[in-house]
């Protein structure tokens, strides 16, 4: 399972069960969803740090394969025969 799916079960897990906690309280079904929503938010900060964590690196290491894969397309489409995308390739603009 994926940790961004992990995460946001995680989230709507804990808004069920504070918004449960709070059904046995007689107020405004709006307010309780709008405490149950900012309790909710508070407690995952804390008890879901782990899993928000693990997005969040899922999330980097995409990214970055992305845009090493984009410079490598990049540098395809432009004719360059460069496999070493940090060291510069020659061209007739490059100082020999």
């Amino acid at each position: 399972m994926s940790a961004a799916l992990k995460y946001t079960l995680g989230r709507i897990g804990l808004f069920v069960a504070v918004l449960a906690g709070l059904w046995l309280i007689d107020m405004n079904v709006f307010l309780k969803l709008m405490l149950a929503l900012a309790f909710s938010a508070a407690l995952s900060f804390f008890l879901l740090r782990g899993w928000r964590d693990e997005m969040a690196e899922e999330m980097g290491t995409a990214a970055e394969r992305r845009r090493t894969e984009k410079e490598r397309l990049r540098s395809a489409l432009a004719g360059e025969d460069n496999p070493n995308p940090t060291r510069p390739a020659e061209g007739p603009d490059t100082p020999r």
